[in-house]
């Protein structure tokens, strides 16, 4: 068997530290600044961070870091414009856990259901701590995963996604992709980071609590750029 390029093998094992590391999103900003949804009502979720191989697309940037392989890329859906909540927003593939479900089970299920792959080529690294999401008034598990053998996605259910796409993420580290978006709403103000990611002849901008997790790994792993925090979005709330 052909081994992995240094590179991407030094990253799956950076990702697989990372989700061992207790103090990975220990100090989470994303709600810093939106009002609190209601604790007894508060719903578990999990997303699949999945990262793995480019099958032949070309990263927009050149990565500078040397355990970022140029076709590292990771997961992504944008949601249908049609959702009553977080529609038309770029996310990681997830969603409610089911009764008696662990996080890993619900992220891998929801996965398949909403981008069609198959579960058993993804190597799961490993949960994270739970997150809030008061906006909607989820607490989120990210589940880290490593795609070991890659399967075509699509979107699955038209009703619930828009694109399912692989951003590279040599692409998410470039500062000319990066902004600071800007959310006003009910008297309360939220700045988080932005990634203007390209699907095609598409551009998505990822935002809200997607680019929390991202932008804290990039940051956490050593990967992230220098970028102009002062390059402002303001969102329609």
């Amino acid at each position: 068997m052909t081994p992995e390029p240094l590179a991407t093998t030094s990253a799956r094992a950076q990702l697989a530290a990372l989700a061992e590391d207790p103090t990975f999103l220990r100090s989470w900003p994303h709600a810093r600044g939106l009002p609190a949804g209601d604790p007894a009502a508060t719903r578990p979720a999990a997303v699949l961070v999945l990262f793995g191989v480019l099958d032949g697309l070309p990263a927009a940037h050149d990565a500078q870091a040397l355990a970022l392989s140029h076709d590292l890329d990771v997961l992504l859906l944008a949601r249908a414009a049609t959702l009553r909540s977080h529609a038309g927003q770029v996310a990681f593939p997830g969603g409610r856990l089911e009764p008696g479900e662990s996080v890993v089970e619900a992220a891998l299920r929801e996965a398949e259901e909403e981008t069609g792959l198959d579960p058993s080529g993804v190597e799961v690294l490993g949960p994270c701590r739970e997150l809030p999401m008061p906006v909607s008034n989820h607490v989120v598990t990210p589940v880290l995963g490593w795609w070991a053998r890659p399967t075509p996605v699509r979107v699955v259910d038209h009703g619930e996604s828009a694109h399912v796409f692989r951003a590279p993420v040599a692409d998410l580290v470039d500062p000319d992709r990066r902004v600071t978006t800007v959310v006003r709403r009910g008297g309360h103000e939220w700045r988080g980071p932005g990634f203007q990611v390209a699907d095609g002849a598409l551009t998505h901008l990822v935002w809200g609590f997607t680019a929390g997790i991202l932008d804290a790994m990039l940051e956490h792993l050593g990967w992230a750029e220098p970028w102009d925090r002062g390059r402002e979005l303001e969102l329609d709330a």
